[in-house]
């Protein structure tokens, strides 16, 4: 039995499977440098020990005491939980495998496993992996995968419809993007209304599948209020969506510059889609339709929707170059590329599959021993165990990527001025936090006057340093290539 087993591990089609499982694995584990994981990891580990959530903001004094709504509270707490069990490795092994799984889900939805499903699988991997971390994002890209897989299979098995309820309450208490496995639910009940005016034979088909998925839609948006923050989760995405200061100063809330090489696979996947559809002979239904005009603006509108639209659209792509295929081939052709006739192929086989898991086991390991210079590199670690040592006056100006981690290092003696929650802060503060920085306005200093700054914290080319350094009313207590550190004359240090 175990002989039969390896062997059918050993043949060259799983072979495939299994050598994009590795693959996949070492390209998501990624080296933590994400700003936002460390007010994360403070937020779970005071979740934890408090046995509660926040409702009012406790990390900052711009924003402290007003109301905030911790849309990712529970992945906060997974973050912590990982963190504390299994240091940094947990967390980067932890989120790996929670993208391994999004885009093996994708693997299965698409025609043509294993080569040709592999090789798209691939490309959208490629095409979306600038968005991968150590993220809550990473939750919702895994259970928008899960969403996709169900509905699309829940016509031949409508029983895989009831795990929607319970994960749709999971998503909601996970991460603010649960309205995308909602407006999935709404794209495929759309797609069958399509079927009707073309198909009056298939009603009697349709409208029981249709009636079956909108009462689950209906029981999915009756678990929305079931979280610490009620009701009002219905209206948080929109409002982040709506914030003009987060689409002007997040640059992944951004359109896509297709100038960057990094997006180019994004382009070409558009444009291969727009090829496929014109020169293949299959058809596309209603509901790929939907899937592709809605996944596709939403991309092009956001960076960070690029992983969306890369899970609807790739199994699609797949179908259509399948159908390309088989126009102009025999059925054999596809299967003959790639098969090993030699009878020792399979010691071939166990050969790649064991270098290939070696090679991923090693690249793994070296980004979980190189997080502590990560840390040193992306981070102004050693002007925080100044301020740690030194105790300069608060309240501190900070860079915005570095407030998250002041949180997890200074909190609570120091609270920051701004940090990556950009729901939180108003559109006000976002903008004075560039005009701080930029000096793009002559009222910076009453800015500074405003908010009482005694202590600025940012990089040595900011040009607010640059004038704080030629400023009498400030001095200079620490400098290095990373992180510079002034405070007004006179000040003195913090107390314990």
């Amino acid at each position: 039995m175990v002989r039969s087993v390896v062997g059918n591990l050993l043949e060259t089609r799983r072979l495939a499977t299994t050598i994009l499982a590795f693959g996949l694995l070492a390209m998501s584990a990624r080296r933590v440098t994400d700003p936002d994981v460390w007010w994360h990891l403070r937020t779970g580990q005071l979740i934890v020990q408090n046995h509660r959530v926040f409702h009012a903001d406790p990390f900052s004094f711009t924003r402290f005491g007003q109301p905030w709504i911790n849309h990712e509270w529970l992945s906060d707490v997974l973050i912590f939980a990982l963190y504390r069990g299994a240091g940094w490795g947990g967390l980067i092994v932890g989120f790996a495998v929670v993208i391994t799984g999004a885009f093996l889900l994708l693997f299965l939805r698409c025609p043509g496993r294993p080569y040709l499903a592999a090789f798209m699988t691939a490309w959208g991997a490629v095409a979306s992996c600038s968005l991968w971390g150590v993220r809550p994002q990473m939750l919702s890209l895994f259970l928008t995968s899960v969403f996709l897989i169900i509905l699309e299979r829940a016509d031949e098995r409508p029983s895989l419809l009831w795990f929607t309820p319970p994960l749709m309450l999971l998503w909601v208490n996970l991460h603010a993007g649960f309205p995308v496995g909602l407006g999935l639910m709404a794209l495929f009940a759309a797609g069958k209304l399509l079927k009707l005016p073309f198909a009056p034979r298939a009603r009697t088909e349709v409208y029981p599948e249709l009636r079956r998925l909108l009462l689950f839609l209906v029981l999915c948006l009756a678990s929305v209020p079931l979280n610490p923050y009620g009701a009002r989760m219905f209206l948080y995405p929109l409002a982040t969506l709506r914030s003009p200061a987060i689409q002007d100063y997040v640059e992944e809330w951004r359109s896509p510059d297709f100038h960057q090489i990094i997006l180019l696979p994004v382009l070409l996947m558009i444009l291969a889609m727009m090829a496929a559809v014109a020169w293949s002979p299959r058809r596309l239904s209603g509901t790929e339709i939907l899937l592709l005009l809605v996944s596709a603006g939403a991309a092009l509108l956001s960076v960070r929707h690029i992983p969306i639209f890369v899970l609807a659209a790739v199994p699609i792509l797949s179908a259509q170059i399948q159908a390309w295929w088989r126009a102009r081939h025999t059925p054999g052709e596809a299967q003959n590329l790639f098969k090993l006739a030699d009878p020792a192929a399979s010691w071939v086989n166990g050969v790649v599959m064991v270098s290939f898991l070696a090679l991923s086991i090693v690249w793994i390991h070296s980004i979980i021993a190189r997080q502590s210079a990560t840390e040193s590199q992306t981070f102004p670690e050693a002007a925080v165990s100044f301020v740690e040592t030194a105790g300069p006056p608060g309240p501190i100006l900070n860079h915005y990527n570095w407030g998250g981690y002041f949180i997890w290092k200074l909190y609570p003696k120091y609270q920051v001025y701004i940090d990556g929650r950009t729901d939180l802060y108003a559109d006000s503060i976002m903008e004075d936090d560039q005009v701080l920085c930029s000096l793009s306005s002559p009222f910076w200093q009453q800015l500074l006057d405003r908010w009482k700054i005694r202590t600025v914290i940012l990089p040595p080319d900011t040009p607010l340093v640059v004038a704080l350094r030629q400023n009498i009313g400030w001095k200079l207590i620490y400098a290095d290539p990373q992180a510079v550190i002034l405070t007004r004359r006179g000040d003195r240090p913090a107390t314990p």
